[in-house]
């Protein structure tokens, strides 16, 4: 790489031209954004962009999506508009592109009249690079109106899987932007989204009528996320050993209920995190202020159901944590995506059990879809839960699900880090199966395993189930492991819970060979909980540096926080870590130089250099002292 003389600083994107450089993308990618090549299939979705294709583009959180439009939004003619779902993304992502000296706006309900009128009187006066809106906006004639005389660059439609009914996240809004076709007529129009399975994606260039679209698939593989999936014992004390390993870091955990989210967040609260909660039945003001928190510190953990997450643009969440199950493939992927999007270390926790399994195939029977929905939504569930009881690599099967194949053990899951063992459980489920039947098919898994365990409970008494031939015949597994049993069987199809019948188990017509003895059945063993250290997890800033560089970053992590705190940005919008880091491997000497870091452009040279240069050349870190004390004093 060298240094970018030639270029000086302050030039702002929409000086950029054909006639400044013969490569005006990627002059645009080194001078304002910072980054010295293309990443991936960026290069290839660009140029299909300037050449004025419609374009369909499924890469994972985290690979430089947003490059892909705003790239081409410049450097063509006009004004580049951004269809988002969310207010927090667009302005996250407003304040960003402004920090680069991009003239970035966005329009929705949160700004007053004179603003909105303001911002509309400069987008036809073309004094607007990138314009944000919502889907919905554009379906009213005002929305319409506001772009009727603006000329555009380029229409990208983010987070696109919205708009298939057969995603899992549809939202109706979505549905009418296949009118943009015809509004914008020979705008170039590119659909965008981290998770789409092949049927979203025809689904997705269908309904928003692409004109035949380039299509680009970049790897699903995210390789610096490790994941891990545990059998749920005891949720709490699980969470804690796991987060014991993360502290001060931001993060995510996942809850199913709002009564859960909120126990959660107090009960880590109490226990001296900053934990907040986030739900739909909060009041709008309490999310937007957690939201805001959780963007703005350090070391947040936003404790939230799945309504938490999309467009949320934070680079540095080291830690994504379900303490229930999600619905899917496609949303367990999108949600832990979240995690490592500045291609840091991150890790992500998956607990479940028996209850949760029943809870959500529970909740797609009662569901008011159709059949042809309901088959495909079990068929989704029934990939993610074969997924949880794999005994080979995860990141290998999470790939094939998404049509990807990778060639090896990605080494960095719980699956290859720790094997686990199998054992013959042919005779211990046939027990279990053949005590459902004698129980009439009338009872839960609870009653069932009291009956093999041979315990006068009760129920037990009352229906004289201890006169049965099954009464006591389970003494070589504790009840912890006739659970796993019976959650294995219910995950494998062998036995099914009814929810009319208050969950009662019933055999499937699988389990007949499995009786018979015409095949034999090997489990997974669930692990003892093991406690990871930083060292074992691998990842984190004492694995990306060497410990002299660690003060060094120390510093400069309290220099940004000091400049965002000035500015009223969050943190990562001065810089990402990973330019923090690199920062600290190169230590530059001049600003020439600094020009040389990943994520250093003109702009935020021009505005953050000097301070950043500053910390390098000091001898001593005292702004890192400080910064790591007001850490250890946060509650």
């Amino acid at each position: 790489m060298t240094p970018r003389e030639d270029r000086g600083s302050g030039m702002n994107s929409s000086e950029v031209s054909a006639a400044d450089t013969t490569d005006p993308a990627l002059d645009l990618l080194q001078s304002v954004f910072g980054y010295e090549t293309f990443r991936g299939l960026q290069r290839e979705v660009i140029e299909a962009a300037l050449a004025g294709r419609d374009a369909l583009v499924l890469m994972p959180t985290g690979a430089g999506k947003s490059l892909c439009y705003q790239i081409p939004a410049l450097v063509r003619p006009g004004t580049g508009l951004v269809i988002s779902p969310l207010i927090a993304l667009m302005q996250d992502q407003v304040t960003a592109l402004r920090e680069l000296g991009i003239r970035a706006e966005y329009l929705n309900s949160t700004l007053d009249g004179w603003t909105q009128q303001d911002i509309v009187d400069r987008l036809r006066r073309g004094e607007v690079d990138l314009l944000y809106v919502a889907p919905e906006r554009l379906l009213t004639d005002r929305g319409r109106a506001e772009l009727s005389d603006v000329p555009l660059s380029l229409i990208a439609i983010d987070e696109a899987h919205c708009v298939s009914q057969w995603g899992h996240d549809f939202r109706v809004d979505y549905l009418g932007l296949h009118a943009l076709r015809e509004l914008f007529p020979g705008i170039p129009r590119m659909a965008l989204t981290a998770t789409a399975d092949v049927r979203s994606r025809e689904e997705i260039a269908e309904r928003l009528a692409l004109a035949e679209p380039a299509r680009f698939v970049a790897s699903f593989d995210r390789p610096e996320i490790r994941y891990r999936v545990a059998a749920k014992t005891d949720a709490r004390r699980q969470l804690e050993a796991f987060l014991r390993t993360h502290e001060h870091e931001a993060g995510i955990v996942y809850c199913m209920s709002r009564k859960k989210v909120e126990q959660t967040a107090e009960t880590l609260a109490a226990s001296g995190r900053t934990a907040l909660p986030y739900h739909a039945g909060l009041p709008a003001e309490v999310r937007a202020r957690n939201q805001e928190r959780f963007l703005r510190e350090d070391g947040v953990i936003m404790v939230a159901t799945i309504a938490f997450g999309m467009g949320i643009d934070k680079p540095d969440v080291r830690f994504v944590v379900h303490l229930d199950l999600p619905k899917s493939m496609e949303g367990f992927y999108q949600e832990t995506g979240r995690a490592g999007r500045d291609g840091l270390a991150a890790e992500t926790l998956l607990l479940y059990g028996l209850q949760d399994v029943v809870r959500i195939r529970q909740m797609v029977d009662g569901s008011e879809s159709d059949e042809d929905r309901k088959r495909v939504e079990r068929a989704k569930l029934d990939a993610l839960l074969g997924w949880c009881e794999l005994t080979d690599c995860r990141r290998v099967a999470l790939l094939a699900y998404f049509g990807e194949t990778l060639p090896a053990p990605c080494g960095n899951c719980d699956v290859c880090l720790e094997p686990p063992e199998t054992w013959d459980a042919t005779v211990p489920a046939q027990k279990l199966i053949s005590c459902v039947l004698r129980t009439e098919q009338r009872f839960g898994g609870g009653h069932v395993i009291d009956v093999l365990l041979g315990r006068d409970t009760e129920k037990v008494s009352q229906h004289r189930h201890d006169r049965l031939s099954t009464f006591g015949i389970g003494a070589e597994l504790d009840e912890k492991g006739w659970r796993s049993v019976l959650r294995q069987l219910v995950v494998r199809g062998y036995l099914t819970a009814d929810p009319d019948r208050f969950n009662a188990l019933r055999p499937t017509g699988r389990a007949r060979p499995l009786l018979k003895g015409a095949e034999t059945l090997h489990l997974r063993r669930d692990p003892r909980p093991a406690r990871a250290s930083r060292r074992e997890r691998g990842g984190g800033i004492e694995a990306a540096l060497p410990p002299a560089d660690v003060a060094l970053f120390d510093a400069l992590r309290a220099c940004r926080r000091r400049l965002a705190d000035e500015a009223g940005v969050p943190p990562y919008v001065v810089f990402h870590d990973a330019t923090l880091l690199d920062m600290a491997r190169r230590r530059p000497t001049t600003l020439v130089a600094m020009l040389e870091v990943s994520g250093v452009g003109d702009a935020k040279l021009d505005k953050y250099g000097d301070d950043f240069l500053n910390v390098i050349l000091g001898a001593e870190y005292p702004e890192a002292e400080a910064h790591g004390a007001a850490e250890r004093e946060e509650p």
